[in-house]
């Protein structure tokens, strides 16, 4: 079975991406398995997370995930697999910072990732580590700005249906799985569960960040977003 990478960061649409290409019927997996995969055999590892919740589709020809976080590494020169794809997509630093404190000051106060601090320097070290492996990667990868999920996905979609390779369309509706909504399985808020892109903005007016963190943030968005764009075998971009 083939595999499908998506490297990205938190709160980058990456729970809606999951589901959209997991509902298709060539494609197994929606969510985050928290791998590392450095050699082979986390190949067989990958299976087996799914299959403890989720069963895979007859006549399907690729499995998921998506690395969101530093810990997990991606070795694709150690994996052997056959073309594998993988796809690469960044969201603008402002409304990532401000998702991501709003979301874990739900969970808990002293999360470090509850500060626009915290949530900012997460940010900032990802978008660099992504940058960083897309220099040295020897297979190709294709980037897009996250954004189009809510502002472009009749442009998008059709494009992520082509790089993979898919006989049919990718549909703006998906399926709701067993694991959908769930902890440390992706987007746990309601809207994960309305199974179609809503493209309602959300803008947080009650998280201020300071302008010394977001113009930090801006200056390595954009560095590594041009690094990213040089060397993808193929991107669609908002503009």
């Amino acid at each position: 079975m083939q595999r499908i990478f998506l490297l990205s960061h938190m709160r980058a649409f990456t729970s809606l991406a999951g589901h959209i290409l997991g509902s298709h019927p060539q494609i197994n997996g929606y969510y985050e398995m928290h791998i590392s995969y450095a050699d082979a055999a986390a190949l067989d590892r990958q299976i087996t997370v799914f299959q403890e919740n989720d069963i895979l589709k007859p006549n399907s020809r690729y499995l998921f995930d998506k690395l969101l976080h530093n810990d997990y590494a991606l070795k694709l020169e150690r994996l052997h697999l056959t073309n594998p794809k993988t796809l690469v997509s960044l969201l603008e630093p402002e409304q990532t910072i401000k998702s991501i404190v709003d979301l874990f000051a739900q969970k808990a106060a002293d999360d470090p990732y509850a500060s626009p601090a915290g949530a900012a320097n997460y940010y900032r070290k990802r978008i660099q580590a992504l940058a960083d492996f897309c220099r040295t990667a020897h297979s190709p990868y294709q980037y897009f700005d996250a954004e189009l999920f809510q502002h472009g996905p009749e442009r998008l979609l059709p494009k992520l249906a082509d790089w993979l390779e898919l006989d049919s369309p990718l549909s703006e509706h998906y399926q709701i799985f067993s694991q959908t909504g769930k902890p440390r399985k992706g987007d746990s808020s309601v809207h994960i569960h309305s199974g179609k892109i809503d493209r309602t903005p959300v803008t947080y007016p009650h998280i201020a960040l300071p302008e010394s963190l977001l113009g930090e943030a801006r200056t390595v968005y954009e560095r590594c977003r041009r690094d990213l764009l040089n060397r993808a075998a193929d991107a669609l971009t908002l503009t």
